[in-house]
């Protein structure tokens, strides 16, 4: 078991909570400060509703602290999560203030209706809507607000923290990623850590596939919104660095962190060469 500041070696963060199928540590690759990015500290998943009993006592065992909920309060409704013990739930609905909301919660429905989901995510709408979502990670107030209480959170200490939305690959995949930009980890393991959401979490819809293409459906149009690409983190990275310049530049003016709270940040998230 780690303390809490994690484990200072570099692993491999996956392990299996089955009722998780995306969730992972995001520490363990070097950090240009020196060091490595801490295991122990940060950790990643889908919503915690159907989470079992096993699974919960495992989430337990890790000691969480805080559990950072980035869905809307219509996702959290339709799925509240089930709290490992000791865990304060953080409600923090990134999305709030997007004129057309999150797509997450209508998504169910819209998949189990080929022409309505042809409508949605056809023609490439699928790519261009998550884009959309990606700039709105780093524009909208309610996106800042959010991001900022996670920072805040674990500057202050309270560590280790479990950061979700809903499948765990968006909301939750540029807090990740931003946070391991912010701790020095270079863009090939960022992004490494962003792009294993489509090896851990696709496989978990193969049953909605199979029915989906039962009912005259082509799935290949379902992949671009239940996985990730590439081009959805740039384009945040991209507009985090158009806007603040850098990624400190994002924590500092964007997310509001004084020079304390940025460095306690990098503190929790480094540990240094020994």
């Amino acid at each position: 078991m780690t303390d809490a500041l994690g484990s200072e070696a570099a692993a491999d963060t996956a392990f299996a909570i089955p009722s998780l199928a995306n969730f992972r540590d995001i520490g363990g690759c070097a950090s240009s400060y020196g060091g490595v990015v801490r295991t122990g500290v940060v950790y990643r998943s889908t919503d915690l509703s159907r989470v079992t009993e096993t699974d919960l006592d495992t989430l337990t065992a890790l000691h969480i602290a805080n559990v950072f909920d980035l869905r809307t309060a219509a996702e959290q409704e339709l799925r509240p999560d089930k709290l490992p013990a000791h865990a304060r739930h953080f409600a923090l609905d990134v999305l709030a203030d997007r004129n057309n909301g999150s797509i997450a919660a209508a998504l169910p429905d819209i998949v189990a209706d080929p022409a309505l989901a042809a409508q949605a995510f056809g023609d490439g709408r699928a790519v261009e809507y998550l884009r959309g979502s990606y700039r709105d990670f780093v524009t909208l107030p309610s996106a800042l607000a959010s991001y900022r209480a996670v920072a805040e959170g674990m500057a202050q200490g309270d560590v280790p923290a479990l950061v979700h939305c809903s499948a765990g690959k968006d909301r939750t995949g540029w807090a990740a990623a931003s946070l391991l930009l912010f701790a020095g980890a270079d863009e090939d393991a960022v992004f490494a850590d962003y792009l294993r959401t489509n090896d851990m979490l696709l496989p978990a819809f193969d049953t909605m596939f199979a029915r989906f293409a039962e009912r005259g459906g082509d799935p290949d149009i379902l992949v671009p919104i239940l996985g990730v690409r590439r081009e959805y983190l740039e384009t945040a990275i991209d507009e985090a660095l158009t806007r603040y310049g850098s990624i400190e530049g994002y924590f500092a003016a964007g997310l509001g962190l004084g020079d304390t709270a940025l460095q306690a940040l990098r503190d929790r998230l480094v540990a240094p060469q020994e």
